[in-house]
């Protein structure tokens, strides 16, 4: 049996029952989806976060968007009239620098990471003082040349202290960076992304994300996937847990898409998973399926405070 997802938007003793419930939500702060869209403030988003926080409710803000640093999404929050620090901010980079400084093992030689993607990676990887090479070099950005073949070939140009390959959205991607990061890989680099996100939505449409940039390493590789540190991801919830502290019955998952933020609830054990229709998932036909269906959804974030 397929199961149901209750509709919460117009019931006010429903949204209150189900607010009670628990300590700490985690919202997902996508530029498009849960908060704005572009440069809109969804209705209500400030007077909804406020309301939570009046309720002593802790709020975590997660994203997947690895172009930012935790500092990026704080500045973009408060430029939004959202009151948030930069502890409040749980990024998908950050997440994967801190997978990277304090679980993964490398050796002493292999410390180095090559990054696929854009400023809030080397940021938030030299937060944790982790060395790096690639990501916004702008001597990458170029077409590949006969002397690049040779040099990959022949090691000369690789980086013999790379022991990671960091595969984030990277607005510059190209055939030599490509290569250089399979070159990596073959070489026994370790694979890892900060989030799987095939789209990201922008404008009102979706576009190619992460997922989509290291693809093209997947096919190479033989179909081996990177290790994610985003959502879905649960080595994401438990870096997340780790630093909060919460207790996972009581804290629900708010987010607009059900393969990274419902889901990401639903693996993660949390209470519950509110899915709001402002962003990718737009209507309760899209978990028809049965596949991944939130606890509750609402038609947005504002409809919450209706359970004032």
């Amino acid at each position: 049996m397929v199961p149901q997802a209750r509709y919460l938007t117009g019931n006010k003793e429903d949204i209150k029952e189900f607010i009670d419930k628990f300590d700490a939500p985690t919202e997902d702060a996508r530029r498009i989806g849960v908060l704005w869209s572009g440069e809109h403030l969804f209705e209500g988003t400030v007077e909804t976060l406020e309301l939570l926080k009046g309720k002593g409710k802790q709020i975590v803000f997660v994203t997947n968007n690895s172009t930012k640093s935790r500092s990026d999404y704080k500045k973009k929050l408060t430029d939004m009239g959202i009151p948030a620090t930069v502890d409040e901010v749980f990024g998908s980079s950050y997440s994967a620098a801190i997978y990277i400084s304090r679980i993964l093992k490398l050796p002493a030689d292999k410390k180095t990471v090559y990054v696929l993607g854009e400023s809030g990676i080397e940021t938030e990887l030299d937060s944790e003082n982790i060395p790096h090479i690639g990501g916004t070099d702008p001597s990458l950005n170029r077409i590949i040349s006969n002397e690049d073949y040779a040099s990959i070939a022949s090691g000369s140009s690789l980086n013999p202290s790379v022991g990671v390959v960091l595969c984030g959205l990277d607005y510059h991607l190209n055939y030599l960076k490509l290569c250089l990061a399979y070159h990596y890989l073959q070489r026994g680099a370790t694979f890892l992304a900060t989030n799987i996100d095939t789209t990201l939505p922008s404008a009102g449409k979706l576009f190619a994300g992460a997922g989509a940039c290291h693809a093209p390493l997947v096919a190479m590789m033989g179909g081996t996937k990177p290790t994610s540190l985003g959502k879905p991801s649960q080595a994401m919830m438990d870096a997340i847990e780790g630093k909060f502290r919460f207790e996972r019955g009581r804290a629900c998952m708010i987010g607009d898409r059900l393969d990274t933020d419902v889901r990401f609830g639903i693996e993660g054990k949390l209470g519950g998973t509110l899915c709001v229709l402002t962003g990718v998932t737009r209507s309760a036909e899209d978990w028809k399926d049965g596949e991944t269906v939130p606890s509750v959804y609402v038609d947005k974030l504002g409809d919450l405070r209706e359970g004032a």
